[in-house]
């Protein structure tokens, strides 16, 4: 009784391997961009939790397209300002396999404008692999249609135990009290299908 427990938890907690997107609650589609491998929820002390998750890992990749699917369906005639949702996806397809996109959602507008605070954010950016560390080469801005930051980094061309245990961000948000984050996903859980996804 104990073991099919056990089971139905293991199982029912992964239900990114057991169901298709399509039948992923809303709850689901939450915890796959907030609390999954491939997303966590950055917290300090006295400050706003923020959501990051690996825009380029497939799983993401799956909710992201649902909530635009099921959200598409809720305000048909309604325009919207697609541009940077666009932009990011031709930006995807041409850098496919080349660069690791972490998202942050629902950053502050106003602090990203400001250029003092945008060169900040991507000087004092970095993605560690391993024994090596990997300076921001860019970010796609947040769209009205798109409310999310999304942060590029070059794909480190290890595997195995070349990336070490942990692929670990040391970020700057602008206009976030708190601005230095950190993000740390371990290696060994970003696992999808049986191919890592990062």
């Amino acid at each position: 009784m104990h073991l099919a427990l056990l089971l139905f938890l293991l199982f029912d907690n992964r239900f990114w391997e057991t169901l298709e997107p399509r039948s992923w609650t809303d709850e689901q589609l939450l915890i796959m961009l907030t609390d999954s491998p491939w997303a966590q929820t950055t917290r300090m002390r006295d400050t706003a939790p923020l959501p990051v998750y690996l825009a380029t890992a497939k799983p993401a990749r799956l909710a992201e397209a649902e909530l635009e699917r099921r959200y598409s369906a809720q305000t048909q005639g309604k325009p919207a300002d697609d541009t940077a949702k666009l932009e990011y996806q031709a930006f995807l397809r041409e850098n496919e396999g080349k660069v690791i996109i972490l998202a942050v959602r629902n950053p502050n507008r106003k602090a990203l404008a400001q250029a003092e605070e945008s060169r900040m954010m991507e000087e004092e950016s970095f993605m560690k692999a391993g024994k090596k560390k990997f300076r921001m080469t860019g970010h796609l801005p947040p769209g009205e249609s798109d409310p999310v930051l999304r942060l590029v980094f070059p794909r480190p061309t290890a595997q195995g135990k070349e990336l070490g245990k942990d692929l670990t961000f040391e970020l700057y948000l602008p206009g976030v009290t708190g601005p230095y984050r950190q993000a740390s996903f371990p290696i060994k859980d970003l696992l999808y299908q049986g191919k890592l996804e990062m």
